[in-house]
C-alpha cells in the first residue's frame, strides 16, 4: 500500500516538470500504459491474500483515477497557456493608424462612354447594340461598299469566312435598325470594333466606337451640325468651337470630318493638337440615298444623318492620354488616377 501511494507522488512530480503535450503523453504511457507502473500493480494481485485483494484493488483504482485527473488537469493548463500565447501574438494595437483600403475605379473608357451616352440619351437617342461577328452584307455591301469598292482598302478586315467578318465599325447595327424599324429612328450604337492594325501609340486592332443615326422626314445638314456642336459643348465645355471640313465616307453624302477646340490647351496650341488649337474628333454626313434604298426606305420621303466617333480618341483627348496602349494594359499605376 505504501508503494501505491509513492506512485501517485511520482506521477505528480513528473507532471510538474512537463512543459509540452509530448512530454505529458510520454509520462502517461509510463504510468497508465499497458506496461505502465499502475497497470503493473494489478499483476501483483495473485501475491496478495484473498481477504486483502478487494482493498488492494480499490486502492489501485483510486490511484488510477487520481492519475487520470492529474493528467487531464495538466493537459488543460498547457492548452490555456498555448491559447494565451496565441492571443498575445494576435492582439491589435488600436492606436495604430488604419490600413489603407484599396478601392477600384471606373475605367476611363467607361467613364467617357457613360458621359457620351448620357448626353445623347438626353437628346432623345436610344442605345442599341449588335453582334461583333457580322455578315459582309451588313458590314459593307448595304453600306454602299461592294466587294470591288476601294473603300474596303481603308478598313483592314479580319475575315472568318468569305461572307463573315469581325465587324470593322458599328455601322451594321444602324443597318439592322433601319431594317427592323420604321422612321423616325434616333439611335446610338456603341461597341468594340476590330481592324488588322499594328499596335502602336495611336493604333490598336481592338478599339471602341459610338456611332449615331437619325432618320426622319426633312432632316438636314443643319440638324447634324446642331446636334454635334451641342454634344461637343456638353462633353468638353461651353466654350468649345467646332469646325466641319469636307470628307469622304461611302455611306454618307455629303460627308464631313469635325474638329473641336483642343480640350487640353483650350485652343491656345499644344503638342496634342500640334499647335493648331483644334483637334479632329469624329466623322459624319448625311445618309447616302443608296443606303436608305438598301434598307427599304424611300430617299424621296426620308433623309437622315449619321456620325461616328472613336471612344478611345475622345478619352485620350479628354484626359490628355498620349498612348492608346495605356487603355488596355491594365496598369494599376495608370488606372488608379481615375478614381
Amino acid at each position: 500500500m505504501e508503494s501505491i501511494e509513492k506512485i501517485i507522488e511520482e506521477v505528480l512530480s513528473d507532471l510538474k516538470d512537463a512543459s509540452t503535450n509530448e512530454k505529458v503523453s510520454e509520462i502517461r504511457v509510463k504510468y497508465l500504459g499497458k506496461k505502465g507502473l499502475i497497470s503493473g500493480l494489478m499483476k501483483n494481485m495473485k501475491d496478495i491474500p484473498q481477504e486483502e485483494r478487494p482493498v488492494f484493488g480499490s486502492k489501485v483504482n483510486e490511484i488510477r483515477a487520481k492519475a487520470e485527473a492529474a493528467f487531464q488537469e495538466k493537459t488543460n493548463k498547457l492548452k490555456e497557456a498555448a491559447l494565451e500565447l496565441k492571443l498575445r501574438s494576435e492582439k491589435i494595437d488600436v492606436t495604430l493608424p488604419a490600413k489603407e483600403v484599396q478601392t477600384g475605379a471606373i475605367h476611363p473608357l467607361n467613364q467617357t462612354y457613360y458621359e457620351v451616352r448620357k448626353i445623347f440619351v438626353g437628346m432623345g437617342f436610344e442605345v442599341v447594340d449588335g453582334p461583333e461577328i457580322e455578315y459582309d452584307k451588313y458590314n459593307f455591301e448595304m453600306l454602299n461598299i461592294p466587294k470591288d469598292h476601294p473603300a474596303r482598302d481603308m478598313q483592314d478586315t479580319f475575315y472568318i469566312e468569305d461572307d463573315i467578318v469581325v465587324r470593322t465599325h458599328t455601322s451594321p447595327v444602324q443597318i439592322r435598325t433601319m431594317l427592323k424599324h420604321e422612321p423616325p429612328i434616333r439611335v446610338i450604337c456603341p461597341g468594340r470594333v476590330y481592324r488588322t492594325d499594328d499596335v502602336d501609340a495611336t493604333h490598336s486592332p481592338v478599339f471602341n466606337q459610338v456611332e449615331g443615326l437619325y432618320i426622319d422626314k426633312n432632316v438636314t445638314f443643319s440638324d447634324l451640325k446642331g446636334v454635334l456642336a451641342e454634344f461637343l459643348r456638353r462633353l468638353y465645355g461651353k466654350s468649345t468651337v467646332t469646325k466641319f471640313r469636307p470628307g469622304f465616307f461611302p455611306f454618307t453624302e455629303p460627308s464631313a470630318e469635325v474638329d473641336a477646340t483642343c480640350a487640353l490647351c483650350g485652343g491656345k496650341g499644344c503638342p496634342a493638337c500640334k499647335g493648331a488649337g483644334m483637334i479632329e474628333v469624329l466623322g459624319c454626313g448625311m445618309v447616302n440615298p443608296r443606303v436608305l434604298e438598301n434598307c427599304g426606305l424611300d430617299p424621296e420621303v426620308y433623309s437622315g444623318f449619321a456620325f461616328g466617333l472613336g471612344l478611345d480618341r475622345l478619352t485620350n483627348i479628354k484626359y490628355g492620354i498620349t498612348d492608346i496602349r495605356h487603355l488596355y494594359e491594365n496598369d494599376v499605376r495608370f488606372l488608379k488616377q481615375f478614381r
